[in-house]
């Protein structure tokens, strides 16, 4: 109902195409109006859902089956309750013609949400998430890189058909992105640090003593050399990344460094664990 809101409300009125088989169907309504966006989607999507439960059998799951056919309905059926001009949809008062911008974040945050749940229900939405399933296995495409790849097709290909050069469209994009993470994975307020350095015994008294952290000694061996060292990982919050990479600069600017996001820390410092 959600991802269906965030297309009827906001994208398919202005015509902003955010990738996938909706977006294309936005593309083809503009050139074939009295087809409706979901209806095409609904075209695209039947004969992918055949070639995935084909290729991947029981790996391919009711529910992702139940999304993809479901979203479409929803979709037209809300376009004919609602309308798709946006001058005379909810009496004019939601017209935003003048503001893509806004229309760019809304309809990123509602499509956002939509998805972000249906992938935490270990499903997908079906469309071009089939084609990425495809390229991950017959063209050795990680998930993320397929999907990327043919959105990206699906923009380009609306960008060129409806003379249309936006950027607020990459808002979209950015917005509907991250709120799937967050809805998946909750705010990351903490980040996971990897430290390769000569001069540990330094890197680790600042961390007791100045930030008052603890860390980790993790054995390792470089796999050119095979010469053993130790590895420090720790955890800090989201503020203390600028200090520590100003310390670890100052200290062994030859260090190497790996940061990435820890969406769940439990432990002593942290978030106490869940009931």
């Amino acid at each position: 109902i959600l991802m269906s809101a965030g297309f009827v409300l906001f994208m398919n009125p202005y015509q902003v195409v955010p990738g996938g088989v909706y977006g294309l169907g936005i593309v083809l309504h503009a050139l074939f109006p009295s087809i409706q966006v979901g209806t095409f989607g609904l075209m695209f999507d039947i004969p992918l859902l055949l070639i995935g439960l084909k290729v991947f059998g029981r790996m391919f799951g009711a529910k992702t089956v139940t999304a993809a056919l479901l979203i479409p309905v929803l979709m037209n059926t809300m376009t004919y309750f609602i309308g798709e001009n946006p001058a005379t949809m909810f009496g004019g008062k939601m017209d935003l013609s003048n503001d893509l911008f806004l229309v760019c974040i809304f309809g990123g945050v509602l499509i956002g949400a939509g998805l972000g749940m249906i992938i935490k229900t270990e499903a997908t939405s079906g469309g071009t998430d089939i084609v990425a399933m495809l390229l991950v296995k017959y063209a050795r495409f990680s998930f993320s890189r397929g999907v990327l790849l043919v959105d990206s097709l699906v923009v380009i290909f609306g960008m060129v058909v409806l003379g249309d050069w936006r950027l607020p469209l990459l808002v979209t994009i950015f917005v509907t992105t991250r709120v799937i993470d967050f809805i998946v994975d909750g705010a990351s307020y903490d980040k996971l640090l990897f430290i390769i350095s000569d001069r540990n015994d330094d890197i680790r008294e600042y961390i007791l003593e100045k930030m008052g952290r603890g860390g980790t000694f993790i054995k390792s061996s470089g796999m050119y050399t095979g010469a053993g060292r130790e590895m420090i990982f720790l955890v800090v919050s989201r503020s203390e990344v600028s200090a520590i990479k100003g310390m670890i600069k100052e200290i062994d600017p030859q260090s190497f460094v790996v940061i990435v996001d820890a969406h769940q820390t439990y432990g002593d410092g942290f978030k106490a664990f869940p009931d």
